[in-house]
């Protein structure tokens, strides 16, 4: 038999390899692509369930949600950290990011719309039933989010503004990075009270709703939603983006408390 030279050898190796290489790629699932989202905590839970139908429709993207207080969230898009989509819970926190050109031109919408409410411990505790309540001394500490970050915190400083109880009560609020620190505080005992969205006092048995804070004291809590011009996933944080805002998903947020803009 004819012995091959090295170099014949070689050759006949990457051909084998090449054939292979060919075989298998068709064969070959497509490149899973990961979207990050930067969303507003209140809407953790929604969210999450949204996550599992959309995965299992979509088998080729994975979401990874970056949870937090909408103002701090903005900073770091602005900071260039990685995001294909914003959700905020303040329109104040989208503007601004818009106006920086770092939203994609027309791919921003108005969500979801919520409300604001002052929860206690479900177990008792301080007898708690309007604003002024909060600046009597049996109540010790209030949680709010911070004020400059989360915008459900920015809600109960106007409101608190609005009724003249905010030099009382600022000496006693324990301030919190978002507002499911805010409801953990609640839960513990840490405060007596805390301001929170209805959505996020739905989702705990271990507090309960002392008032709903009168929506004509604070600015509408507002929900928008945009797609960041820095993604490198325009094609699938489109549509992520269309799908939260088919009826599917507006019938999840439905259910976990959230309301649609009229």
């Amino acid at each position: 038999m004819k012995k091959l030279g090295v170099g014949a050898l070689l050759a006949a190796a990457t051909l084998a390899l090449a054939g292979c290489g060919g075989s298998s790629s068709s064969s070959d699932p497509k490149e899973t692509t990961e979207l990050t989202v930067s969303a507003a905590a209140s809407l953790t839970d929604a969210l999450t369930e949204i996550q599992k139908t959309y995965e299992a429709d979509h088998p080729n993207v994975k979401l990874t949600f970056n949870f937090g207080g909408s103002g701090t969230l903005e900073q770091q898009i602005e900071q260039g950290a990685p995001s294909d989509l914003f959700l905020s819970a303040a329109d104040k926190n989208m503007d601004a990011l818009v106006g920086k050109g770092l939203i994609e031109d027309g791919k921003h919408a108005e969500l979801l719309e919520n409300e604001l409410v002052v929860v206690v411990p479900a177990d008792g505790g301080a007898s708690i039933g309007a604003l002024a309540d909060l600046a009597q001394d049996e109540v010790k500490k209030v949680a709010i989010g911070i004020p400059e970050s989360v915008p459900a915190g920015s809600y109960a400083q106007e409101a608190l503004t609005a009724a003249g109880l905010w030099d009382q009560v600022r000496s006693k609020t324990v301030q919190a990075k978002d507002v499911r620190q805010v409801l953990q505080y609640v839960e513990t005992g840490n405060t007596d009270a805390g301001f929170v969205y209805k959505t996020d006092a739905l989702t705990s048995d271990k507090v309960k709703v002392a008032f709903a804070v009168d929506p004509a004291s604070y600015t509408k809590a507002s929900y928008p939603i945009g797609i960041v011009k820095a993604t490198k996933h325009e094609a699938e944080a489109e549509d992520f983006y269309e799908y939260l805002q088919s009826k599917d998903a507006l019938d999840v947020f439905v259910k976990f408390g959230f309301s649609l803009p009229e």
